[in-house]
């Protein structure tokens, strides 16, 4: 006979509370999704470039319109905090000091996976597309390849492209054309 265990979904506030008082700390790599707290794969030297030179990349061709922050949190629900690798954010004068991005200030995730492509894919893509965020990417980096998700409905996106070393993608909310050797080297 299979026994049933009972979990407790962890709520943001409760999230919050627990690095408040040293539960956890900033050394704990790990991310709230889907009230569960997971932690996060190292970041290899490929990966960190591969994060490195797409954040440069935006914050050179988009200047001041946007902020582009990198590995830090955003609240996409009332259970999720994910980290992505990148988000692209609507200007905020005092860049979200008062609290963390919310979905509603997104204009793109960006998660680069080496080791982590089926929890970018299986786990974060339904978070994502669930809290409405218009655009996530997932740079494949075995496969030297783009993913760029679109069109969220519920728990998927509707419009998805597959980008290869020699094509180029759109950012949307900007339609800033971008081939794709300047994101994947």
């Amino acid at each position: 006979m299979a026994v049933e265990l009972i979990r407790r979904k962890i709520k943001v506030g409760d999230y919050h509370r627990m690095f408040e008082t040293g539960i956890l700390t900033n050394q704990d790599k790990v991310e709230l999704i889907n009230g569960e707290i997971i932690e996060m794969s190292p970041s290899g030297s490929l990966h960190a470039a591969i994060v490195d030179r797409i954040s440069n990349f935006l914050m050179q061709a988009l200047g001041g319109q946007v902020i582009v922050r990198t590995q830090s949190p955003v609240q996409v629900s009332e259970l999720s905090m994910p980290e992505p690798d990148i988000c692209v954010l609507k200007p905020k004068n005092d860049f979200y000091a008062e609290s963390h991005p919310l979905a509603q200030d997104i204009f793109l995730v960006i998660e680069v996976a080496d080791t982590s492509y089926r929890y970018d894919k299986e786990v974060k893509l339904p978070v994502y597309a669930k809290a409405g965020i218009e655009e996530y990417w997932i740079i494949n980096i075995e496969r030297k390849e783009i993913e760029a998700h679109r069109a969220p409905h519920n728990e998927v996106f509707s419009k998805i492209d597959i980008i290869q070393l020699d094509q180029q993608l759109t950012f949307h909310a900007f339609d800033l054309q971008i081939k794709a050797p300047s994101l994947l080297g």
